[in-house]
C-alpha cells in the first residue's frame, strides 16, 4: 500500500495539489515524516494501523497514520545525519468540542533506527499551526530528529510511537501493527564527522538523549519536554493546571546554568497588568546521584499587558553546583508567581525527568544538603522519574459529557500563571 514520492533535483518534495489530503490531517495521528534535500534518500510513505489514547475521560481512538520519513540517502561513519518525519494523515481530526488556535499543538515521536545500526531517534516538532476549528482537519508540524551512524551498512528509519499536546493536554498513539520502513541510508566507513543535514537549512532538533555525558567535551544540554500536573494554592482558592516544562544546562566549569522554560502561554490576561508586577521562580528537584532542589528565577514582566493578551512565563535561571559524582537527573519542581503582593503556590502532584547530567561533586554543592551558587541555592529534597510528555485531544464525537470534559482541561491551564492574577476581578468569573 506505501507509494513513492516524486523528488525535486534539489531534493524537495513536489507538492500534490490535492484538496481531499488536508481533510484527512487529524489530531490523534502524528507520525509522518518530512522529505528532506539533496541527496535524500527516496522516502516511502508508510500507512498503519494507530490506537490513540487522549487524556481522561475521552474515548480512545482507532485510526490510520500515514508517514513520510526523509534522511540522506548515503552518508559514512561518524556522520550525524539530519531526519524528518512529515504527517501526510494522522488518525483522528479536531473533536467537536473546542476551537484550537493557531500555535497551540505540538508533535513528539519516535523513529526507530534498525539493520546495522539499532537506535531510539527522539522527534520532535515546533508548536507551530494554523488556527483549527472544531472538528476541522489537523494539521501537525515536521518533526525533526539527529542520528549519529557508528556502523557500515543499511540503516533503516522505522516511524513508532508519537505523542500530540495540543492546549496542555496529551494524546498517546501507538502503532498496533508492524510498521515497515519509511527510508533507508546506505553507511560507508569514513570517519565523518560532519553533520548530513536533510534540509536546506537546519533547525534546531531534539538530541536523541536527554542524558549529558561530562567526558565528551559537551557544554549544552537539551532536556526533554515534560507534562507536569501542578495543584496550586492561589488568592482565590486552589486550582489545578498541566503545563509542558523542559529543563536545559549549559556547562560551566564544574557546575552548570540552568534553563527552565514553560512552552506555551497558559492563559490571556484577564485585566490590565502594570509591567514589573508578576515574577515567577521554582526549585528544581535534583536526584540521582544527588539530592536538593536549585532554585531557579525569572525577571518580572518587562511592559504593561493588555485585557486579552497572552500571559506567557519568561525562562527561569539560575546555577546548579553538583554534590555528588554520577548521573544526576532534573526535575520541574514547586512554581511559585508573585503578582501585586501576592503568591500563588503550585506544587506537582507528580514529577517527571527533564534531564539528566554526568556531574562531579563540587565544594558547597547540592548533595542533600544547602549550598550557594552564583546566587542560586540549593537544598535537601527529593525526586521521582517518569516518561515524556506531549500529546492531544482524539476525536470522540459530540456529546455534552465529552464538551465538558474537554472544556475542564482547557480552563485548567489558565490557571499556572494566571493564578496570582485572578486578584484583580474579585467576584467576577475568569476564562
Amino acid at each position: 500500500m506505501s507509494k513513492r514520492r516524486r523528488v525535486t533535483p534539489t531534493g524537495g518534495p513536489v507538492v500534490r495539489r490535492a484538496g481531499a489530503a488536508a481533510a484527512v490531517l487529524v489530531l490523534c495521528s502524528a507520525g509522518v515524516l518530512l522529505g528532506m534535500s539533496a541527496g535524500s534518500a527516496e522516502a516511502a510513505e508508510v500507512s498503519y494501523a494507530t490506537h490513540c489514547v487522549p487524556p481522561a475521560g475521552i474515548d480512545p481512538v482507532d485510526g490510520t497514520t500515514k508517514v513520510e520519513i526523509t534522511a540522506p540517502a548515503t552518508a559514512k561513519v561518524g556522520d550525524t545525519v539530519d531526519v524528518v518525519w512529515k504527517f501526510t494523515q494522522p488518525a483522528a481530526k479536531n473533536p467537536d468540542i473546542i476551537d484550537l488556535p493557531a500555535n497551540s499543538v505540538q508533535p513528539s515521536g519516535t523513529l526507530k533506527a534498525s539493520g546495522a545500526q539499532t537506535a531510539d531517534i527522539a522527534m520532535q516538532g515546533p508548536r507551530e499551526n494554523p488556527a483549527i476549528p472544531k472538528g476541522g482537519a489537523m494539521v501537525l508540524s515536521d518533526m525533526k530528529g539527529t542520528l549519529k551512524l557508528t556502523t557500515v551498512g543499511e540503516v533503516k528509519l522505522t516511524p513508532d510511537a508519537y505523542t500530540v499536546n495540543a492546549m496542555s493536554t496529551d494524546t498517546k498513539c501507538t502503532p498496533t501493527e508492524t510498521v515497515q520502513p519509511s527510508a533507508t541510508i546506505q553507511v560507508s566507513a569514513g570517519g565523518g564527522t560532519g553533520t548530513k543535514s536533510a534540509t536546506p537549512t537546519r533547525s534546531s532538533s531534539p538530541t536523541v538523549t536527554s542524558s549529558a555525558s561530562g567526558g565528551t567535551g559537551q557544554t549544552d544540554f537539551t532536556g526533554k519536554e515534560v507534562q507536569i500536573p501542578y495543584a496550586c494554592k492561589t488568592p482565590l482558592g486552589d486550582k489545578s493546571a498541566t503545563s509542558p516544562v523542559q529543563i536545559n544546562a549549559k556547562k560551566n566549569g564544574g557546575s552548570f546554568d540552568l534553563t527552565v522554560q514553560f512552552k506555551k502561554s497558559v492563559m490571556d490576561s484577564p485585566a490590565p497588568i502594570p509591567k514589573g508586577s508578576v515574577k515567577p521562580s521554582m526549585d528544581v528537584v535534583l536526584g540521582g546521584a544527588d539530592k536538593g532542589t536549585v532554585h531557579v528565577e525569572g525577571p518580572t514582566n518587562a511592559a504593561d499587558i493588555k485585557t486579552g493578551d497572552p500571559i506567557a512565563i519568561p525562562d527561569l535561571t539560575g546555577t546548579y553546583k553538583p554534590g555528588a559524582g554520577g548521573k544526576s537527573t532534573l526535575s520541574p519542581g514547586v512554581l511559585t508567581v508573585k503578582a501585586l503582593g501576592t503568591t500563588t503556590t503550585c506544587t506537582p502532584t507528580k514529577t517527571e525527568v527533564s534531564l539528566t547530567l554526568d556531574t562531579s561533586p563540587q565544594p558547597g554543592g547540592a548533595s542533600g544538603g544547602t549550598s550557594t551558587s552564583g546566587g542560586t541555592s540549593s537544598s535537601g529534597g527529593a525526586s521521582s522519574s517518569g516518561g515524556s510528555g506531549s500529546g492531544g485531544l482524539a476525536e470522540t464525537g459530540a456529546s455534552d459529557h465529552g464538551a465538558l470534559k474537554a472544556l475542564g482541561l482547557v480552563s485548567g491551564t489558565a490557571i499556572l500563571l494566571g493564578g496570582a492574577v485572578f486578584t484583580f476581578l474579585p467576584g467576577r468569573r475568569t476564562r
